[in-house]
């Protein structure tokens, strides 16, 4: 038998996405009030919002190591979050229908995402690792500054879409990365679940699983 130990009453409609970090005492949650917040169970509060989403957020999930997080939104967009510095470092932009999930890779620089519009993604995101991870970026100048800018509004190129993977004949709900080996598994309201591989020629095939 299960015992409720508290519950965190902040957000102002349903919520959609919730995630344990890994290490820490944090959770991730994600709703339709389009926020991104970050609790700490321990300390039982809310400790920041994250705001940018224009429509409902989908699902939340924190990076393994590093201090990221990925959400997912109605609003047609992905966006990675550094919970440190609590900004959005990047929005990946390509789909265009909900995003249902996106998700990290558990070893490797990538996010594969999900979206009504009938397709699977893969996003390549070591440019954002190597620009946000390793040591600090410099200083802010004018170019630099409306760089950002246009980052927030439209993407940048830091996390760029590296497969987009068709054969889904109507929107797709989830997708998700193996542990260990080149291989997605997605699911759609065609009632199919497809499970795609990942090769080095960039070549991908995929099997068809029914359901009854």
């Amino acid at each position: 038998m299960g015992t409720c130990l508290d519950k965190f009453e902040e957000h102002d409609g349903p919520v959609r996405g919730v995630d344990f970090h890994r290490s820490q005492s944090l959770i991730v949650s994600g709703g339709d009030d389009y926020k991104v917040k970050v609790w700490d169970y321990k300390l039982r509060r809310c400790l920041f919002t994250l705001l940018g989403h224009l429509d409902y957020i989908r699902t939340v999930e924190f990076h393994v190591e590093y201090p990221w997080i990925v959400s997912a939104s109605d609003d047609q967009t992905i966006r990675i979050w550094n919970w440190q510095s609590r900004n959005c470092i990047s929005v990946l932009t390509g789909h265009n229908h909900y995003v249902m999930c996106a998700a990290f890779h558990p070893k490797e620089d990538m996010i594969v995402s999900a979206s009504l519009d009938q397709t699977v993604r893969v996003w390549d995101t070591t440019g954002l690792r190597k620009k946000t991870v390793r040591g600090a970026p410099p200083p802010l100048d004018e170019g630099s500054m409306v760089s950002k800018v246009n980052n927030e509004l439209f993407g940048g190129n830091d996390a760029v879409v590296k497969y987009v993977l068709e054969g889904h004949e109507r929107g797709v709900n989830w997708a998700s990365f193996h542990p260990t080996l080149p291989l997605i598994i997605s699911g759609a309201d065609d009632r199919q679940v497809k499970l795609w591989r990942m090769n080095e020629t960039k070549v991908l095939t995929y099997s068809m699983l029914y359901s009854n």
